[in-house]
């Protein structure tokens, strides 16, 4: 039996890409602690789309050609526009974000290249941990003011400097894995 390209999982997947540009204009008018609050929370929920996603999928034999090449894209969509806009509101350094956009970028861009040379890479355990501390940082970055003694920006900075660091590992092991498979076939 066929799977249906837009499944629930995927649809799931797709929401990603869609709550990005909600983010954009929520973000755009951010000037109070309920509109930060607002965004962290819808952030958050996508975020939690990542996860159920690809158990649905996996749960239901859902798992397609197009969640394969959509989900890890969703992510990048959404973290990295999200972290484009918090850089437009002062909250994070520019270096960092452009740190973490090239090597998604560069890793998307490897494994487009070499999925047309029939060579798999797939996502590590590593690059799901990357993403997890990415989300986390983000919805402190969002959330962003001090509530319960809890400066959320001050836990959101620290938790992107160690999101920046997996990141960079993670795209290093991508691209050793690429000259692996590709010196020793």
């Amino acid at each position: 039996m066929a799977k249906r390209i837009f499944n629930l999982a995927n649809n799931l997947t797709l929401t990603r890409i869609v709550i990005a540009p909600i983010l954009i204009i929520i973000l755009l008018n951010s000037t109070s602690k309920t509109s930060c609050l607002i965004a962290a929370v819808i952030f958050a929920l996508a975020g939690c789309t990542d996860w159920l996603d690809g158990y649905i999928a996996r749960k239901q034999n859902l798992v397609t050609s197009l969640g394969k090449f959509l989900d890890p894209l969703a992510d990048k969509i959404l973290v990295s526009i999200t972290l484009i806009m918090l850089l437009s509101l002062n909250r994070v350094p520019a270096w960092i974000v452009a740190i973490i956009i090239a090597r998604e970028v560069a890793v998307t861009g490897l494994r487009i290249a070499v999925a047309h040379e029939g060579i798999p890479i797939e996502s590590s355990r590593l690059a799901k941990y990357k993403t997890v501390f990415q989300l986390i940082a983000i919805v402190g970055l969002l959330i962003h003011y001090t509530y319960f003694n809890i400066s959320f920006h001050l836990v959101g900075m620290i938790v992107l400097w160690i999101a920046m660091f997996i990141t960079i590992w993670s795209g290093l092991i991508y691209f050793i894995k690429f000259f692996e498979k590709t010196f020793t076939s």
